[in-house]
């Protein structure tokens, strides 16, 4: 397991970072990275970023807003936050394992005496608290997991910037973002720094292969840039372009939130967008465009479910309850 060495902290630099390894780098080693952001907001790959952002209070207080690949759902970085990576082959039994690739991070808070546990879909929690929440990208045969760790971050500031909607909270049986996430620091038994914690993390995430770090060259540093500015820092990217709708359709099921948008014309689907905090192997808007055109009837549209993998791009939610959310 290789680290690569990484001390950006800008997050369109950190995803590209990302994205160039998994694509370009020797595929034939595992990769591990270590990192941090600054204050940012991370949305996922099918999110309606404008109803995941409070706009006003990022704008006011220069927190980046930039989309990842992976699906899942917003979550707030900021230097009292650890993120870690793992790139390896999509091999049987870890593609779609969140609990596989979290063990590192639950075996290395054990050792310093904090109880956490994999939970629900792609968490770890504390008391039933999530500090870590989890994603995964696949690309070809590689697989990208990556996941954070609320270490000491600003808990105030995750529910200011956060626009969580209130579907979210109620299926928890919760009141407020902040009610609901937690640091690790305070359960420490012997405190560490985060940049000890760091050290102690790596030993577990190497445990059983252990390996030399990558230091990036000028050149790979290059191409990196080059992912950044062709997608991490684009408006286009980040927020889109969401055309004016007629129908918004939204319901949560167990695989995640699911939100239709789209227009009826002549009793046909146009203009159909797809967005939710669910996780899937292929881009939603591939089943989107395939969806355009079809007569807005449930028989038509179940056909056209048919002649597609649906599983590929909805883990968790059946065909049935995509058109029970479409329908109903």
């Amino acid at each position: 397991m290789i680290r690569i060495v990484n001390e950006h902290k800008l997050p369109q630099f950190n995803l590209a970072l990302e994205e160039y390894a998994l694509n370009y780098l020797d595929c034939s080693h595992p990769y591990v990275i270590i990192w941090q952001n600054e204050p940012s907001v991370i949305i996922g790959r099918n999110q309606n970023t404008l109803a995941e952002v409070n706009l006003k209070y990022v704008k006011e207080h220069n927190i980046h807003v930039v989309r990842r690949l992976s699906g899942g759902g917003a979550v707030y970085h900021d230097l009292g936050n650890l993120n870690f990576t793992f790139i390896v082959d999509g091999e049987k039994g870890v593609v779609s394992n969140f609990e596989f690739f979290t063990r590192p991070v639950i075996k290395a808070l054990h050792s310093l005496g904090v109880k956490a546990e994999f939970s629900g879909r792609n968490d770890i929690t504390i008391d039933g608290k999530k500090f870590s929440g989890n994603a995964q990208y696949w690309s070809k045969n590689r697989l990208l997991h990556h996941g954070t760790i609320l270490f000491n971050s600003d808990l105030a500031v995750v529910q200011e910037a956060l626009s969580v909607k209130t579907d979210k909270l109620q299926s928890k049986g919760i009141k407020s973002v902040r009610s609901r996430v937690t640091n690790i620091y305070p359960y420490m038994k012997t405190p560490v720094t985060i940049e000890e914690f760091k050290e102690i993390l790596l030993k577990f995430m190497q445990e059983e292969q252990a390996g030399q770090d990558l230091i990036l060259t000028p050149e790979q540093i290059a191409e990196v840039e080059k992912l950044k500015e062709k997608r991490y820092a684009r408006w286009e990217w980040n927020f889109g372009e969401s055309p004016e709708c007629d129908v918004v359709k939204e319901q949560r099921f167990a695989g995640g939130k699911l939100e239709l948008h789209l227009n009826i014309r002549t009793g046909r689907i146009s203009d159909l967008r797809i967005f939710g905090d669910f996780f899937g192997t292929l881009p939603v808007q591939e089943l989107a465009e395939k969806l355009n055109g079809r007569q807005y009837r449930e028989s038509d549209v179940a056909a056209a479910l048919e002649e597609v993998d649906f599983s590929q791009y909805f883990l968790g939610i059946s065909p049935e309850e995509f058109l029970e959310c479409m329908f109903s």
